[in-house]
């Protein structure tokens, strides 16, 4: 049984976090996006952006070891 791991995405936007939780989650990667900036904005974006910063900084781009 394979084990999936929470990766950042080589099709990316910016750093392949939306891309990453979208393959991890099986959803659409357009989806997850939409939902990001919509949690964003409706949180004043500010906790949104450190959220993503956080993200890209833990998150291992795909493939790498």
């Amino acid at each position: 049984m394979s084990e999936k791991k929470l990766t950042r995405s080589r099709d990316k936007v910016i750093a392949g976090v939306c891309g990453g939780i979208a393959e991890y989650l099986g959803w659409k990667k357009s989806h997850v996006r939409i939902l990001y900036v919509l949690f964003s904005i409706c949180s004043a974006a500010f906790p949104g952006i450190i959220v993503y910063l956080v993200l890209w900084f833990v998150m291992p781009e795909e493939g790498m070891p």
